[in-house]
């Protein structure tokens, strides 16, 4: 099982990223996929999760106030995307993936992947 996150970099505040995370070694229509986030000096966080059906209820947000960041996924290229939008200095972090253990949201997750920096600054 491999999981790589990809796309982040230096961006202003105000500006979005589009994150993406392939998925191999697995049936990765078969489960839900995690975004997660680590800042410096900081614990991980969830970030979003998305099941494998197509219902809004497939989508969890860890902060659902937060309203800036969409998850999406498609199955045809084993991708998972994090939309990150109107970025923040306090969104900086290492963002990176995992594999679900179930199909649906559970908080449960068994594979991690390598994670892709993004750095909010002027």
């Amino acid at each position: 099982v491999q999981l790589q996150a990809s796309g982040g970099g230096l961006v202003q505040p105000g500006g979005s990223l589009r994150l993406s995370c392939a998925a191999s070694g697995f049936n990765f229509g078969y489960y839900a996929i995690g975004w997660f986030r680590q800042a410096p000096g900081k614990e991980r966080e969830g970030v979003a999760c998305i099941g494998t059906g197509s219902r809004a209820s497939d989508i969890f947000y860890y902060d659902p106030m937060n309203g800036r960041f969409a998850i999406s996924r498609d199955n045809t290229k084993n991708t998972v995307y994090l939309q990150l939008n109107n970025l923040k200095p306090e969104d900086t972090a290492v963002y990176s993936c995992a594999k679900g253990s179930y199909h649906y949201c559970s908080g449960a997750y068994d594979y991690w992947g390598q994670g892709t920096l993004v750095t909010v600054s002027s």
